[in-house]
């Protein structure tokens, strides 16, 4: 997995602080292959509960992310139950909880 330790404890300080201590985040993508260069980080944000305005909240947890994370690209997938699961949130499934 390409992360530093600083930038997994980075992202999961602020999925902590916005989504609270239940909720659990996955890296997945790009990032898990350790030959790869470059890249986005891709995100799966999962929490037990509904969310008002998912949309809005998604990109709130993004913005946070960018900025912790020096202006490194993230794209956040949001699972909740009240968001409709779509096939990229089968392939983030997959992905590594942090």
């Amino acid at each position: 997995m390409r992360l530093t330790s600083q930038q997994a404890e980075a992202i999961r300080r602020v999925i902590r602080e916005e989504a609270g201590d239940e909720a659990v985040v996955r890296i997945f993508g790009s990032r898990l292959d350790d030959g790869a260069r470059g890249g986005d980080i891709d995100l799966m944000l999962q929490v037990p509960h509904a969310i008002d305005n998912p949309a809005w909240f998604a990109s709130r947890v993004a913005a946070r992310l960018i900025r912790a994370l020096n202006g490194r690209h993230v794209d956040l997938v949001l699972a909740a139950p009240n968001v409709a699961w779509t096939p990229v949130h089968d392939a983030a499934r997959t992905g590594i909880a942090l």
